[in-house]
């Protein structure tokens, strides 16, 4: 029986040291023997167990399913259980993600993502008695696109806003987030304020990057980033929804309402022949 020939060793690069300063950290080189569907978190758990104990790389369970094993392969954003090594011609350059600090060799420490969750509104559910809990399938399937992220963050290493300026944006992931909430058919609560202010969703310029290296492919900028700008934008600078939003609901609001726009008439009738009379005149000198 045909065997497939073996393309020889497995050539890994990887990069080693701890904390911020560059100036300590170093490539290592291996070697790992091949073997059929090999990925690149096979090639680190050799390393590991035959040659170099002291190898640190985060990973739980080898099935693309945690998000644990997320590092940069030759440069891009991966998941090392679901490269394989097949895949990539030449070296395999393995290093840590960028946009996160160092631990140690391909650990980095990815806490303040659970700091940043803790600041999204949560879901509120309507009243029950104000609206029977009644919706369609298509209404459920907008959220549940945004529910098969593992929490990888490679869309935050890669987001260059997080990676390379210090703005205060909670990052393509927790636009995710807050998008399953506010597109859940039962969610009562709008948070474009939130996004706009706190979750500095202006600081994207949707170059997509994100959403091209999702290992769930999910569509992060034009199922979830647009959709929650063109929220924040409705809610926030357009006329008929500021008009609408402050239209009076009852009796009283409309007493108030008019008592506003006659006050506004009373001081535009009072202040008018101030401002009008001078312009006239200036009008006439100018004129001649």
């Amino acid at each position: 029986m045909a065997t497939t020939p073996s393309p020889g060793p497995v050539r890994l690069r990887v990069r080693r040291g701890s904390g911020s300063d560059p100036s300590v950290f170093r490539y290592d080189s291996f070697e790992v023997p091949w073997e059929e569907g090999m990925v690149v978190l096979d090639a680190v758990h050799y390393v590991q167990a035959m040659v170099d104990p002291t190898l640190s790389a985060r990973w739980n369970c080898k099935a693309a399913r945690c998000g644990s094993c997320s590092a940069e392969i030759n440069g891009r954003p991966k998941l090392m259980c679901k490269t394989r090594v097949d895949s990539i011609d030449g070296e395999i350059t393995v290093e840590p993600m960028k946009a996160f600090p160092l631990l140690k060799d391909l650990v980095t420490d990815v806490g303040e993502n659970w700091k940043v969750a803790a600041m999204i509104p949560a879901f509120s559910p309507k009243s029950p008695k104000a609206r029977e809990w009644k919706f369609y399938q298509r209404d459920v399937e907008r959220s549940r696109e945004f529910r098969k992220c593992i929490e990888c963050f490679l869309c935050q290493d890669v987001c260059h806003v997080i990676r390379e300026h210090e703005a205060e944006y909670i990052g393509p992931r927790w636009v995710v987030k807050a998008a399953s909430l506010d597109m859940h058919p039962m969610d009562s609560l709008n948070r474009s304020k939130f996004m706009k202010d706190a979750g500095g969703l202006g600081y994207c310029n949707i170059t997509k990057c994100c959403q091209e290296i999702c290992p769930e492919h999910i569509v992060i900028t034009d199922d979830a980033i647009i959709p929650e700008k063109e929220r924040v934008v409705d809610r926030r600078y357009d006329p008929a929804v500021w008009l609408y939003r402050n239209l009076p609901r009852d009796q009283r609001q409309l007493e108030v309402a008019i008592k506003k726009v006659l006050k506004l008439a009373f001081w535009a009738a009072l202040l008018a022949p101030l401002v009008a009379v001078p312009i006239l005149f200036l009008a006439k000198a100018l004129l001649g």
